[in-house]
């Protein structure tokens, strides 16, 4: 086998069963090697930008999958840096396989050459600082050693993305050494020293009758953690908030919820933390828009016990007075039979209040549809399973605000680097590693235009995703920021195409919602359908989502 053959049996042998890349002279051997494997599904894109946000999706919501991605070098290889990006601070396990030039070529200006030598861009130190480790497989023999390396290096501790450089000249080199990859990653396990202390603050709070308050972040998803929080606040009747980032891994309609946590969380929520005594925060990074922009005092007069995977977040905006470095799951694991050797009592909590208690914004006489009626509606009538895709826009603090997720549905906002169209395109990844689950994306005029030429590659590939643009024609938070500091925007406002026949041009279908009531047999239809279709909704521009700096 060569090179790049080897790679992709390597892949198929750890279970990787689709890839994303682009087309480019440089890899064509890797098309070839992929073309041939019966075990992997290769989409080929229009934007090797997408192929790395589709990376991320593949492993989003799936822990154990391993993101691949591929471009050409030099220029395919640069569009790639977003989804790099998103994956090393949404912790997500990406594989980047690039091109390079060869070493015959080096500083003489090669085509796409990227190397840092005679005025070429250098493409080594840029992934470098993208990735968790970049590569250069500069000898055949090496290729099983690298891959392996790169491969553990992505899962191991807290995942992140890895990137393998591949010069032109060795792509077809033959590999004579090859042996099955081996994945030896080390679970993230907390020290008994810790997981005591952890047990005796909380035993002590609970035996005090203390506000807890648990506060679940996106590591919990990550850990698929679900069963044993839920084992934990039942047990001690503990009430519960989910950041952004983690909304829907727990019920929301449960007794013990108070909702999402942040600068667009519900009332019930901030309020009850204001009151909390002791948080116990599992999986969290303290992210700008759960703690009001980084607010100082807001741990203040508060006991905050920290789990998290990755030393890293301890003590990075808030000290822990009791710091747990643990994977979610595991940390969980060896803390209940702790607590259970106490005999405690659960809370005394008394009544909650329940559901959402966001401050919804007045929309009196609105010319067009109230955005937070639509995802009602989406809420009330999306299937067991689902997965939402919020893009990066005012479009995602309604879906966040108005959904409410029971039926162990998932919702995902674009993280803390926060590239638009980044949902728009990973949504796809999303929907190849879930094929049994109906995937929606949420996404504004402004995303889908940047990056929705990408439904050509939906309708190529028949991978049904529903888009749901929010369409007001503008940039419609960043045109409230302007209004909130300035009192006046500009540069907001822009033209969109006519949606449903663009949908149709590309073969795939397309519906117009102007009137709330056409929302819901278009939703039923585009489900039922189960082939890419874009729901294009009419939205006020006038009205703003619940959003506070401060606290309540």
């Amino acid at each position: 086998m060569d090179v790049n053959q080897t790679i992709v049996k390597a892949l198929e042998d750890i279970g990787v069963s689709y890839v994303f890349g682009g087309s480019g002279q440089v890899n064509a051997s890797m098309l070839l090697a992929l073309r041939d494997s019966k075990k992997i599904k290769t989409v080929i894109i229009r934007n090797e930008q997408a192929a790395s946000f589709m990376a991320c999706g593949y492993t989003m919501f799936n822990p154990n999958n391993l993101g691949v991605c591929f471009a050409t070098g030099g220029p395919g290889a640069f569009n790639l840096f977003s989804g790099m990006a998103v994956a090393l601070s949404d912790s997500l396990p990406i594989l980047a396989i690039t091109g390079y030039t060869s070493m015959g070529q080096r500083g003489k200006g090669a085509l796409n050459e990227s190397t840092g030598l005679s005025r070429t861009p250098d493409s080594q130190v840029m992934f470098s600082a993208t990735t968790k480790k970049s590569y250069v497989l500069e000898r055949a023999e090496d290729t099983c050693d690298i891959l392996e390396d790169a491969i553990n290096t992505a899962f191991d501790g807290r995942p992140g993305p890895v990137h393998i450089h591949i010069p032109k000249d060795v792509t077809t080199a033959e590999v004579t050494n090859f042996r099955p990859i081996n994945i030896r990653v080390k679970a993230v396990k907390a020290t008994e020293e810790a997981l005591q202390k952890a047990a005796d603050a909380l035993a002590d709070a609970i035996s005090k009758n203390k506000k807890v308050l648990a506060m679940i972040g996106y590591g919990c998803v990550r850990s698929e953690a679900s069963g044993e929080l839920l084992q934990l606040i039942e047990r001690y009747q503990i009430p519960f908030v989910q950041t952004m980032d983690a909304k829907g891994l727990l019920p929301e309609n449960h007794p013990l919820c108070l909702g999402m946590y942040g600068t667009s969380g519900d009332k019930a929520a901030n309020t009850y933390f204001q009151e909390a005594e002791v948080v116990l925060a599992m999986g969290n990074s303290f992210a700008q828009n759960a703690t009001f922009s980084f607010q100082p005092d807001l741990y203040a007069n508060k006991q905050l016990i920290h789990v998290n995977i990755d030393p890293a977040e301890i003590n990075k905006v808030y000290k822990a007075d009791v710091a747990v470095v643990s994977d979610i799951k595991l940390a969980l694991q060896e803390l209940l039979p702790l607590l259970e050797k106490r005999d405690l009592p659960s809370l005394q909590i008394g009544a909650l209040p329940n559901g959402h208690y966001y401050e919804e914004p007045v929309h009196i006489g609105a010319q067009r549809i109230f955005p937070g009626d639509i995802v009602r509606v989406l809420s009330q009538n999306l299937p067991d399973n689902a997965i939402v895709m919020g893009d990066a826009g005012s479009h995602m603090l309604w879906l966040s605000c108005y959904l409410q997720l029971n039926k162990n549905q998932r919702y995902q906002n674009p993280g803390s680097f926060g590239p638009m169209a980044s949902h728009t395109n990973g949504c796809l990844g999303v929907k190849c590693a879930n094929p049994d689950k109906v995937v929606i994306a949420g996404v504004g005029d402004g995303c889908y235009q940047m990056a929705g030429f990408e439904l050509m590659t939906a309708v190529q590939y028949n991978i049904p995703v529903i888009w749901i643009i929010f369409n007001n024609s503008e940039f419609n938070i960043i045109k409230k920021f302007l209004l909130n500091m300035y009192n006046d925007e500009a540069y907001m406002q822009f033209e969109n195409p006519d949606f449903v026949k663009y949908a149709e041009a590309c073969g795939a279908k397309g519906y117009r919602v102007e009137k709330l009531e056409e929302f819901l047999p278009a939703l039923q239809d585009a489900i039922a359908l189960n082939k890419p279709c874009i729901i294009d909704v009419l939205v006020d521009s006038e009205v703003y989502p619940p959003f506070s700096l401060g606290r309540v």
